[in-house]
C-alpha cells in the first residue's frame, strides 16, 4: 500500500483491536505489499489488513484456517481471544491471528519437507472447496492478456508468459498425477516458527493439484527430501509456479517492492530453463 493507506489501514487495524478488548498501545508493519501485515502490541497479535474490496479472498482464507486447524494441520492460527471473523472498518478488511517469528532464513530441507508433507498429509483429510490450480493460471493470463491491467509489461514478455503459462499448465494436467488439497505458495516468506514446529501462513493461495505444485514453490534441496515425487511434474510445475509468480510483479496494483525488476531476473530464469538451462528456485 501507498503510504497514506498504510497509515490508514494500521489504525483501522488497531481501533478494530481495541474494539474487541485487545490491548493495543503500538504497531509494528511486518509487510507492506497488496495489504498490510501488522504487529500490535501488547497484545501481540499479527493483524492482516486489506482493501475492503478483497474482503471475500479474506473470508476465503479464514474459512480455509479453520477447517485446516481442525485437521491439525501445520498452519498458522486464527486470534482464539477473538470470533474469527473478517471485520470491516474504514474501508479496509481485517482479520486476526496468532504471531510467529520469521523461519527464515536458514530452515534445513529435510525440517522443511517434512512439515510440508505433514501439511498434504493433513489436507487430505480436510473438506475444503478450493478452486483447481488452473483457475489461477487463468487468472494470471487474463493480466497478461489484458495490456491495461499490465501496462509495462513489454510485448516480447507478455506473448512469451502467456505461451509459457498455457503450455507449462498443460504439462502438469497433462501427466494426470494424483491431485489434492495444495497450499499454493508455500514459499520461505510464508513459513513460519514457533515452539520449533513450522506452520504455513498465507491460506489464501490455496488450491487443487498434484503436491509437486507445492514443492515447486520451495526451495530446491526441499524436493530431494519430499518422498515420492514425479520429476516430470516437478519441473513443469517449477516453470509454471515461476511463471505465475512473474505475472503476478506486472500488475499494476502490485505493491512489491523492485516487483518489475524481480520479473525480468524470473523471465529470463524461465527461457534458460525452457532452453535446457537451470532453473534456480526464486524461495
Amino acid at each position: 500500500m501507498e503510504a497514506p493507506d498504510a497509515r490508514r489501514a494500521v489504525a483501522a487495524g488497531m481501533s478494530t483491536a481495541s474494539a474487541l478488548d485487545l490491548r493495543v498501545d503500538d504497531a509494528a508493519v511486518l509487510h507492506n505489499s497488496n495489504r498490510l501485515a501488522v504487529r500490535l502490541l501488547p497484545c501481540d497479535v499479527l493483524a492482516r489488513i486489506a482493501p475492503v474490496e478483497h474482503q471475500a479472498g479474506a473470508e476465503f482464507e479464514v474459512m480455509v484456517a479453520r477447517r485446516l486447524g481442525e485437521a491439525d494441520c501445520p498452519v498458522g492460527r486464527l486470534e482464539s481471544r477473538v470470533e474469527p471473523l473478517v471485520y470491516a472498518r474504514d474501508g479496509f478488511a481485517v482479520t486476526f491471528w496468532t504471531y510467529y517469528e520469521s523461519a527464515t532464513p536458514g530452515v534445513p530441507p529435510a525440517e522443511y519437507a517434512q512439515a510440508l508433507a505433514r501439511l498434504h498429509a493433513g489436507m487430505r483429510q480436510a473438506e475444503v472447496p478450493v478452486p483447481h490450480f488452473t483457475e489461477r493460471v487463468a487468472e494470471a493470463q487474463r493480466l497478461i492478456h489484458t495490456p491495461i491491467l499490465t501496462p509495462e509489461l513489454p510485448d516480447a514478455d507478455r506473448a512469451f508468459l502467456g505461451n509459457t503459462l498455457r503450455t507449462m499448465s498443460l504439462a502438469v494436467a497433462g501427466h494426470k498425477a494424483p491431485e489434492q488439497l495444495v497450499h499454493g505458495e508455500p514459499h520461505p516468506g510464508n513459513v513460519l516458527r514457533t515452539n520449533g514446529d513450522l506452520r504455513f501462513v498465507d491460506l489464501e493461495t490455496c488450491c487443487r493439484g498434484p503436491v509437486e505444485f507445492d514443492v515447486a514453490h520451495a526451495p530446491e534441496g526441499v524436493s530431494e527430501a519430499y518422498p515420492g515425487l514425479d520429476e516430470e511434474v516437478l519441473r513443469a510445475c517449477r516453470i509454471l509456479a515461476l511463471a505465475l509468480a512473474t505475472a503476478w510483479r506486472w500488475d499494476r496494483h502490485d505493491q512489491l517492492p523492485s516487483g518489475h525488476q524481480m520479473a525480468i531476473e524470473w523471465t529470463r530464469q524461465i527461457r534458460a530453463a525452457l532452453g535446457g538451462g537451470g532453473l534456480r528456485n526464486r524461495g
